[in-house]
């Protein structure tokens, strides 16, 4: 890695890529929905079609066909908690060398057991990929084993760099621009460097997670940034740390970043349902949300992009999130929390007002209500939406017609949990203090949250619900006197979940708290 390769250089190691022994040239299909929707061509790349369902054993393969057969005969080894994984294990079989995966211990069962298929020897260590990276040095040195680096290799990115090869060979008319989903870096620095060489007109346009944007942040301070912790929604891009080499390729090479929302996600992964009937994971629809989200800033016509899907590997019972998520990341949903008075009549004047609302009728698809004051009621409701843009002119026509409203449509608290939980106000929770946590679901995570908390700090409330991921979302009041505030803090920063105060959040106020 000390000497910088550059695009001439790349495009010498991508044209003589060893990647087809395992890999597959993955078609290059037009999204015929989404095209007519968005009124300009959008190019799928189907990497999700790979053997392991991702365009990671292209890199994989490629290090390890460059490997010495002494280097081979003694074996690899790698860290990773998904795609990567399963690249390493399917390159050692078809290669005949020896692969240890060290995977963290709250890596789900299906994905061990996907790699153990393959023939990967597996080693379960600590409760993060970091850990489980430092692991795997320690094993490299002691066992003489090669390391396979998920993305901050050139030989990785070489074989990732296939896919911008592949794309110009399918498509040889005007491109405008490739989106690219970035986690560590790999993909992108492989991509950036082909297109640049050849057709450097287009545009290389990298997406990440709002909360896992590391290379962003990199870029912007001229060095690379660790994220002090990462969303996990997307798990196949949730990086703290980008490549030193992929860094140094996106800052020079990439034209433009964009960040997109999970509820984005969930809608994009609909997108591709819609037109490929396939489901593909978070990390491969981020290049999809990426596109509708430039089409409406920019406010193009007739231009063509093309989108890497490059993952499927999708946890099935994620389903129930992601279509709950999907109408409002369309904004085909608006979520209100609406006051109305408690009187007679007023319910039904409410009512009226949802049937006269500019814009035709709508359809109710949430209605939480519970009786807890006697001059008002705080109701919590979805109504359908004609189009983006339309639940702040919702809230607005609510309160014209006298119903103070609140717009909730793009709150995380009112979409995770309060639209669950409606009506749990209590004069018993004094001193409340509201936070929502990811804890990891693995046994032992509550059980750390309670011992590391002082005996005299009550729980008021807490809120759980199981969507089918590698991490919960939890819900939890605390009575934590304002005495305690550095202890609390201190609690906070040993516990090392990832959590967010909700205490001054108006959902809280309105719902909840006394």
């Amino acid at each position: 890695m000390k000497k910088h390769l550059q695009p001439a250089d790349y495009l010498r190691k991508i044209l003589t890529a060893r990647v087809y022994d395992v890999a597959v040239e993955s078609a290059l299909e037009p999204a015929r929905n989404l095209s007519r929707r968005l009124h300009n061509k959008i190019l799928l790349k189907r990497e999700d079609q790979q053997p392991v369902f991702s365009f990671k054993l292209r890199g994989a393969y490629n290090k390890m066909a460059h490997l010495t057969p002494e280097q081979l005969q003694r074996g690899v080894i790698c860290a990773s908690a998904g795609n990567h994984a399963q690249g390493v294990a399917l390159a050692a079989h078809r290669l005949g060398s020896r692969a240890v995966i060290v995977m963290p211990v709250t890596t789900p069962q299906v994905k061990v057991d996907a790699v153990k298929a393959l023939g990967g020897e597996v080693v379960l260590h600590g409760d993060s990929y970091s850990d489980a990276y430092s692991h795997s040095l320690e094993l490299e040195k002691a066992q003489g084993l090669t390391f396979v680096h998920p993305f901050d290799d050139p030989d990785v990115i070489a074989g990732q760099g296939t896919i911008a090869m592949e794309i110009l060979r399918q498509h040889q008319g005007p491109l405008d621009a490739v989106f690219v989903a970035i986690g560590g870096g790999g993909l992108i620095a492989g991509v950036a460097n082909y297109i640049k060489a050849l057709r450097p007109e287009i545009k290389v346009i990298g997406v990440q997670m709002n909360d896992s944007d590391a290379m962003m942040r990199s870029v912007s301070a001229k060095k690379r940034v660790t994220l002090s912790d990462v969303g996990l929604f997307s798990d196949g891009t949730a990086v703290k740390q980008v490549g030193e080499e992929t860094f140094r390729v996106a800052r020079e090479l990439v034209d433009e970043f964009i960040t997109v929302d999970t509820d984005a996600v969930c809608a994009a992964i609909k997108d591709v349902f819609i037109d490929t009937r396939s489901i593909v994971e978070p990390a491969g629809a981020l290049a999809v949300a990426a596109v509708k989200q430039y089409v409406a800033q920019h406010k193009v016509r007739g231009q063509t992009f093309a989108v890497i899907l490059c993952g499927a590997n999708m946890n099935f019972d994620r389903l129930r999130f992601v279509a709950e998520r999907a109408e409002v990341g369309e904004e085909r949903e608006a979520l209100l929390a609406v006051t109305i008075p408690e009187e007679r009549g007023s319910f039904r004047r409410f009512c009226e007002t949802i049937g006269s609302l500019p814009g035709g009728p709508r359809n109710v698809t949430e209605f939480n209500y519970r009786i807890s004051d006697a001059n008002r009621a705080h109701v919590f409701v979805g109504l359908t939406t004609h189009g983006k843009g339309e639940s702040p002119k919702i809230a607005a026509n609510f309160n014209r017609h006298g119903f103070e409203a609140l717009d909730l449509t793009h709150d995380e608290l009112a979409k995770e949990h309060i639209r669950h939980m409606v009506g749990g106000h209590s004069s018993l929770a004094s001193e409340e203090r509201l936070l929502r946590f990811v804890f990891p679901e693995r046994p032992g995570a509550l059980m750390k949250f309670l011992s590391h908390m002082r005996p005299n700090w009550n729980i008021t409330l807490f809120h759980y619900r199981n969507q089918g991921a590698d991490y919960g979302r939890i819900l939890v009041g605390l009575q934590v006197p304002k005495a305690d505030d550095k202890a609390f803090h201190d609690f906070l920063d040993t516990l090392g979940y990832p959590s967010v105060d909700e205490t001054a959040n108006p959902v809280y106020r309105l719902f909840l708290r006394s």
